[in-house]
């Protein structure tokens, strides 16, 4: 089972800077949304559905909701 992957407008401004947002969206879709829970992601504050995790070297945080199989990015931390 795979979840849709949606960027909040202010990740989707964070990945115009990013040298290859092609291949991070593609990772995203290959881990967090193939298993959300997974890939050594750590729950936020104690909630199951707020997550982070790191993604090609960025810090991802995003929210989980099983209902509808959608993982919503909010946040985008790179170094690049």
């Amino acid at each position: 089972m795979s979840y849709r992957i949606t960027y909040t407008p202010l990740v989707d401004d964070a990945l115009a800077k990013m040298a290859d947002a092609e291949a991070f969206r593609r990772t995203m879709a290959r881990t967090i949304g193939q298993d959300p829970y997974g890939y050594g992601s750590t729950a936020v504050r104690g909630e199951r559905d707020r997550r982070e995790a790191t993604v090609l070297g960025a810090i991802v945080l995003y929210y989980v909701s099983g209902s509808v199989l959608t993982v919503t990015v909010v946040r985008l931390v790179t170094g690049w």
